[in-house]
């Protein structure tokens, strides 16, 4: 009879359940019209720009191969990359970026790619995300940046060579009078351009270029690739050091087994998650509702007493009874309470959910 977090499923106020593997976000890629020729960078049309208002008087932008930006992101200070996670290095980039927007007082714009370059180049290889393009946007306004650019990725734009990629991009399209990079950044066709030769173009077009040295975690340098690693093996403490906020999922409440109403823990299960999990395990944590937050513990894997393998994500907030089925929550991991275990009695897991608690009340007293 034993029953973990895992086996709860979503029962009383907050019902669901569902398998949890992160779906693979559809995204149009198109590349809206016509080739990249240096030559016309500066008579792109202008007419499929969609300007998205953001908070703060920042703006997002989308942008395809044959769009022109919103005026206000013209003539200012620019980064460029992927910027998944948004870790400490792209903090430090930012804030760079920030700096010298300051003295030549235009906008400070990042610039990203939707979809990613290697979901394109590299279909059955690319990594799992650590953010939706929402809430990638969301956390580059955090660190200071006036508006960001969203690249419509496409076949067409990643065949430009490093030179037609600079002209039509940084001179062209946005009229950049400086630019901020790590040391780790590749452009153009085949990652063939790189920080020496963007230092080179950026000479010859009169704009301003810096480097910026990596940003380095307990000795480690600060990496999406190495934050995936730690999220991996559940060092979800780990992740958030290196990151600009802790890690944070967002999935849709669905309907589930209702098992934890008998023994008063409701669970809701997050399924329709587009970004990576950490691996199994039970996590203090914190849900965002209606703008409130709230203390939650997660259970994250496999049903091991129940003989039930298929993964799931449960989570139970403290102190809230309202009911969350068909809602989207965005769940915040701080630490990693224990392991995904079995239990054989009732009476063994209501005491091992009554220390779970305690744990996630403790870890999330802050």
């Amino acid at each position: 009879m034993g029953r973990a977090w895992s086996d709860l499923g979503g029962a009383n106020g907050y019902r669901s359940n569902q398998t949890l593997i992160p779906t693979s976000q559809r995204l149009s890629s198109g590349s809206g019209g016509r080739a990249l020729d240096p030559r016309a960078a500066q008579s792109i049309d202008c007419e499929n720009v969609i300007p998205h208002p953001a908070p703060n008087d920042s703006l997002v932008i989308q942008l395809s191969t044959a769009d022109a930006p919103d005026n206000r992101l013209l003539g200012g200070v620019i980064s460029i990359g992927n910027f998944d996670g948004v870790h400490r290095g792209h903090a430090r980039l930012i804030g760079r970026l920030c700096e010298l927007g300051e003295r030549f007082g235009g906008p400070v714009v990042a610039v990203t790619f939707d979809p990613p370059p290697g979901a394109i180049l590299r279909p059955r290889g690319v990594p799992p995300r650590l953010t939706t393009l929402a809430r990638r946007e969301e956390l580059l306004k955090a660190c200071g940046v006036s508006g960001v650019v969203v690249i419509k990725t496409s076949q067409e734009l990643l065949n430009q060579s490093p030179e037609v990629f600079f002209r039509w991009l940084v001179v062209g399209q946005l009229q950049a009078r400086g630019i901020v990079e790590g040391p780790n950044f590749f452009f153009g066709r085949n990652r063939q351009g790189n920080p020496h030769l963007l230092q080179r173009l950026s000479a010859a077009a009169g704009i301003e270029c810096e480097i910026v040295e990596p940003t380095t975690v307990d000795g480690l340098m600060a990496s999406s690739t190495r934050i995936r690693e730690w999220l991996i093996a559940g060092d979800v403490a780990a992740a958030a050091a290196a990151l600009t906020a802790p890690y944070r999922i967002r999935g849709r409440v669905v309907a589930g087994a209702k098992r934890g109403r008998e023994l008063g823990f409701p669970t809701a299960n997050l399924a329709e998650i587009e970004t990576l999990l950490p691996a199994a395990g039970v996590y203090a944590g914190v849900a965002h509702v209606d703008g409130r937050r709230h203390r939650a513990a997660i259970h994250l894997g496999p049903n091991p007493t129940f003989d039930d393998r298929e993964a799931k994500l449960e989570v139970h907030l403290l102190d809230y009874s309202a009911d969350l089925y068909g809602r989207t929550l965005d769940l915040d991991f701080i630490t990693r309470v224990r392991d995904v275990r079995r239990f054989e009695s009732a009476a063994e897991l209501t005491a091992q959910l009554a220390e779970d608690l305690e744990a996630v009340r403790a870890a999330t007293a802050a």
